[in-house]
C-alpha cells in the first residue's frame, strides 16, 4: 500500500509542479492557488505512503538513501504549505514544487514494497536525529528557493521592467521574511539534529566524531548558515546579499552532497 500512494503522490506532485509554471506563464493567482491544493493533496497522499510503509516495516523511512529523499520531499512540502498560508506567497510555489518533483522522482527510482532495517538504525535516537536534520535542511532549501524568487524580482525591479509579471511574484518583503523565518527556524533544528546524531554516534561507534564525509558536510553547512544566522540578526543583513547567499550556499551544498554520495565512502551509507 505504501509504494501504491507514493505512486500517486508523485503523479500528484507532477501536476503541481506543471500548475505551478503554467501560473507563471498565464501569470494568473488563480492557477497558482489550484496549483496548492493539488500540492496539499500530494503531501496527503504521500502521508499515508510513509504512514503504511512504517507500518509495514516497523520503522520509520530512514533505512534507505531513497526513503531519505522521499521523506525529505515530504517534510519540505509540509514546511511550505504552512509558510504559505502564513505569507500568502502562492506563486513561491513555482519554486518549491520542481525541487521536491525532484527529489519524489529520485526516490520513486529505488522505492520497493520490501523494507529491511539495518540493525545499526534500530534506536529510539535515529528517527529524532533524522527528522530534525531534515526538518532544518528542508527549511534551508525553502530559504534558498524563495531567495532565488527574490533575486529575480529584485532584478525586475532594478531594471525597471514592472509590468504585469513583476506584480505577480510576492513582494521582496515577503520573500525576505520567508528567507528570514527559515533560517531561524532551520539553524536550530539542524543543531539539535546534530546534537541527538553525535550522542547515537557515541552510542554505535565509541566517538561523536568520525571525521566521516557526512559529518564533515553538515559541519559545513553548519557553520555557514551559523555565520548568514549571525550576520542578518545581529549585524542587520537582509534583502539581496542573504537571498544570494541563500542561493548559493544551497548550490554549493548540494554539489557537496552529490559529490559525497558518488567518490567517497560513508560511515551513513544506509540512508
Amino acid at each position: 500500500m505504501g509504494l501504491f500512494f507514493f505512486k500517486w503522490a508523485l503523479i500528484a506532485y507532477f501536476l503541481s509542479t506543471v500548475g505551478y509554471l503554467a501560473s507563471l506563464l498565464v501569470r494568473r493567482v488563480l492557477v497558482a492557488k489550484i496549483s496548492t491544493v493539488i500540492f496539499f493533496i500530494a503531501f496527503t497522499i504521500h502521508t499515508l505512503s510513509i504512514v503504511f510503509r512504517s507500518l509495514h516495516s516497523g520503522y520509520g523511512p530512514i533505512t534507505a538513501f531513497h526513503e531519505f529523499l522521499s521523506l525529505f520531499a515530504w517534510v519540505m512540502t509540509g514546511i511550505y504549505l504552512i509558510l504559505q498560508l502564513k505569507t500568502k506567497t502562492r506563486v513561491l510555489g513555482a519554486f518549491i514544487s520542481p525541487v521536491v518533483f525532484l527529489f519524489a522522482i529520485v526516490a520513486s527510482v529505488r522505492l520497493k514494497s520490501e523494507v529491511a532495517v539495518p540493525g545499526i538504525v534500530q534506536g529510539s535516537l535515529v528517527p529524532l536525529h533524522i527528522l530534525l536534520s531534515v526538518a532544518g535542511e528542508a527549511l534551508f532549501v525553502i530559504a534558498s528557493c524563495a531567495g532565488a524568487m527574490y533575486l529575480m524580482q529584485d532584478g525586475l525591479i532594478k531594471h525597471k521592467k514592472i509590468g504585469s509579471f513583476s506584480r505577480f511574484l510576492p513582494s521582496l518583503i515577503d520573500l525576505d521574511r520567508i528567507n528570514h523565518i527559515c533560517l531561524l527556524w532551520g539553524f536550530p533544528l539542524l543543531t539539535f539534529g546534530v546534537l541527538v546524531g553525535s550522542i547515537w554516534a557515541r552510542s554505535v561507534w565509541g566517538s561523536h566524531w568520525q571525521w566521516d564525509p557526512k559529518q564533515i558536510w553538515t559541519l559545513v553547512a553548519w557553520l555557514f548558515y551559523a555565520f548568514l544566522l549571525h550576520q542578518r540578526l545581529a549585524i542587520g543583513w537582509k534583502g539581496h546579499k542573504v537571498a544570494l547567499l541563500s542561493v548559493l550556499a544551497f548550490v554549493i551544498l548540494i554539489l557537496s552532497f552529490a559529490v559525497e554520495k558518488v567518490f567517497l565512502t560513508t560511515v551513513h551509507n544506509f540512508i
